[in-house]
């Protein structure tokens, strides 16, 4: 009995021996990764002064064996606004970290940066860098180089599939906010910032709104959007991300949303960039409501969907470019009234595989069976443009008891003659060359040789002021030589 104990206790030992000569023997195998607390570290903090701020960041070791980290480095080196502490030990790059079997340690991040020197970068960007057998891991760091205002969510919606996270842009009903009234720090806007019913968000001139990712502005129901921009200080409504890599990238960050319950809805000059629907403006809950939007000398590009999408809305716009998107530029559904006047639809967008196949302008104003009332459709002195060989797309229904008002004058359309009964044609050109100056750096200004010459309605500018100056303030001749587009 005394000799199967010991036998026992023997097979015990050199097992536990075993075991444990595994765990403390180095694995090298090039197909080992590590485990971190989170994938980035963002500094939020809203500087005033010259700025520090701490973050840590756990790394795990998962493996059955201890493992060395050759290399745990600033991918910017030395030039890095940074500091590193891996555990306990400071720098700018630590090698050869070793981590045991099922253990972990911490990095403490530190960065120092100016927020009040306005030559700062908006965004001080780099990445930590793990080489770990031959193989190499990163960790993204972000932080604030310039004072900004910050919108984090504070509540969520569920739905269906999922939470959609928001903040209002302040507390209570009957309240005006206005963005730029003391000074021009920029908003950085995370999960949606909301305009809540009968408040109203004013934008003054020279205003820059960053979102984060999918972020994006609501409008919602009896809100109102007054963006105030003026030519050579637009308001800019882009993503957060600042490196050179995303200067044109689309689908950055989600939409500005607009529902129905008032009229004075508008934007002027601003530069709408790198989202996935630049503006949505539709119905939510009672197409019975009051619903406009005036949409004047704005530029709406490079989305990863759509530039302009509208359901049952009255939409009236005038000097407004809106080009270049992954599908549709502009989709009229639902019905609705819109008028565009001197507005270039050009759609040559070229990256994410170029274009999914939908033509440049979109007009419907059915769901299923339902024929929706189109109180009028009005296009005059528009370019409508692009890389297919049709760009106007309309599929317009009517049934006996709904009038359809639709008229097409002086534009020049990338499309065959328009056929359908329902939309009246006038003084278009078909199929010409607008001569766009540079479709690729999204310059829609045409040439001397642009067909788009000559051809605008002349009564156009004296009837509506403001195509009196094109998008660039240029001013529009009184005789026949009237541009189609937003350029004259």
């Amino acid at each position: 009995m005394l000799r199967v104990i010991s036998i026992i206790i023997i097979t015990i030992c050199m097992s536990v021996s075993f075991m444990s000569c595994k765990k403390d023997k180095l694995l090298t195998d090039p197909s080992a990764t590590l485990a971190f607390s989170q994938d980035s570290i963002l500094f939020d903090t809203v500087f005033t002064t010259i700025g520090s701020a701490t973050r840590n960041i756990r790394v795990i070791n998962k493996n059955k064996q201890k493992i060395n980290i050759s290399s745990i480095r600033l991918e910017q080196g030395q030039a890095s606004n940074f500091f590193l502490n891996v555990d306990g030990i400071p720098g700018k790059e630590v090698n050869d970290v070793e981590i045991l079997a099922n253990d972990s340690i911490y990095i403490f991040v530190q960065v120092n940066v100016n927020p009040t020197n306005v030559n700062s970068p908006l965004i001080i960007q780099d990445k930590i860098l793990f080489d770990l057998n031959g193989n190499q891991q990163s960790v993204a760091l972000e932080a604030w180089g310039q004072d900004a205002y910050y919108h984090f969510p504070t509540s969520a919606i569920q739905y269906k599939n999922g939470f959609l996270p928001y903040s209002t842009i302040a507390a209570g009903t009957n309240t005006t906010v206005t963005w730029g009234a003391l000074d021009n720090k920029p908003h950085v806007i995370y999960g949606w910032l909301v305009v809540d019913s009968l408040q109203k968000l004013v934008i003054n001139p020279g205003m820059k709104v960053y979102f984060h990712q999918n972020a994006g502005l609501w409008v919602y129901r009896y809100g109102t959007l007054q963006v105030n921009g003026t030519l050579g200080n637009e308001v800019v409504f882009q993503g957060d991300r600042r490196e050179a890599d995303y200067a044109d990238l689309p689908g950055q960050w989600d939409r500005i949303w607009i529902n129905e319950g008032h009229t004075d809805n508008y934007i002027n000059y601003a530069i709408i960039k790198n989202s996935f629907i630049g503006v949505q403006a539709s119905i939510l809950e009672n197409a019975n409501q009051p619903r406009k939007l005036k949409l004047t000398n704005t530029i709406i590009k490079n989305c990863s969907k759509w530039g302009l999408y509208t359901q049952y809305f009255d939409v009236w716009g005038a000097n407004n470019v809106i080009a270049n998107c992954k599908e549709y530029c502009a989709a009229f559904t639902l019905g609705g009234n819109y008028t565009f006047l001197h507005t270039t639809f050009a759609n040559y967008f070229t990256q994410d595989g170029g274009r999914g196949g939908q033509p440049c302008v979109h007009i419907d104003n059915y769901d299923g069976s339902a024929v929706i009332k189109t109180d009028s459709i009005y296009f005059a002195n528009c370019i409508i443009e692009g890389s297919q060989s049709n760009e106007f797309e309309q599929d317009i229904r009517v049934s006996s008891n709904l009038s359809q008002k639709c008229l097409m004058s002086h534009c020049l359309i990338r499309s065959s003659t328009i056929t359908n009964t329902l939309i009246t044609t006038s003084a278009n050109v078909y199929n010409g060359n607008p001569a766009f100056n540079g479709t690729a750096l999204y310059d829609f200004s045409i040439q001397s040789s642009s067909t788009a010459k000559n051809v605008g309605d002349l009564t156009i500018p004296s009837l509506y002021p403001i195509c009196n100056q094109d998008i660039k303030g240029i001013a529009r001749p009184t005789g026949p030589l009237v541009s189609a587009g937003a350029y004259q």
